[in-house]
């Protein structure tokens, strides 16, 4: 795939930057489909200001999901008809080995299941610190962004920076229309959204795959 090269040459930590992740008449019903903000739930802390909303109707549903899934926050398989049939059907490729294989391929990162799957939306005013998580060595965070009319140099990207501090931003997304930022989530993979001071939605949905077994569960837990 385009990009992979460059992904994985990256010194600080491996980061990348795609355009044009969907097919058009696919991306458009997806867009066309994003959930309503007034629907999602609030996540902000005091290191953030955002909205979510998880894959998964019910709690009951999570609970069973987790007796087989070592990982408390591992995604719901299946559908959910709260969302399109686009939607659904994407998170049901997102499942598959071909999915995963494909990212593992890109990548470089041993990653060999779903494990987040959620939509993360800004509105004005929203924005997330820099941070790291690093919670393991095999896991790789993906931003799909389904947001039109973003400009150069405005804010709702997911950025990296190389020490956590805004000012020391390496790269930022200005296109939100179509594309997708990913990074390995390691030790020094700072990432954070800069305040939206524009009277706009940032729509974006985060895919995290990582390494899982039966023995030990996640490699990030």
């Amino acid at each position: 795939m385009q990009n992979s090269e460059e992904f994985k040459n990256q010194t600080l930590f491996r980061f990348g930057f795609v355009k044009k992740i969907f097919e058009n008449s696919f991306y458009d019903q997806l867009y066309s489909n994003y959930p309503k903000l007034e629907n999602f739930d609030d996540g902000s802390d005091m290191s953030k200001n955002q909205l979510k909303l998880d894959w998964g109707e019910n709690s009951n549903q999570k609970e069973t999901q987790n007796i087989h899934m070592p990982g408390s926050d591992a995604v719901v398989s299946g559908s959910d008809s709260r969302f399109s049939k686009e939607w659904n059907e994407f998170k049901q490729y997102a499942e598959t080995e071909e999915f995963v294989q494909g990212w593992r391929d890109f990548s470089g990162i041993p990653v060999n299941r779903l494990r987040v799957f959620r939509f993360l939306a800004y509105r004005k005013g929203g924005f997330q610190l820099p941070h790291i998580h690093n919670v393991g060595p095999s896991t790789l965070v993906l931003m799909f962004y389904f947001s039109k009319n973003w400009n150069e140099g405005e804010a709702g990207g997911t950025y990296m920076a190389s020490e956590l501090d805004e000012s020391k931003i390496i790269f930022e997304p200005y296109d939100l229309d179509n594309s997708m930022a990913l990074f390995h989530d390691g030790p020094n993979s700072v990432h954070g959204t800069r305040l939206i001071t524009k009277n706009s939605e940032r729509r974006a949905l985060q895919i995290t795959l990582e390494g899982w077994s039966k023995e030990n569960g996640w490699t990030g837990s």
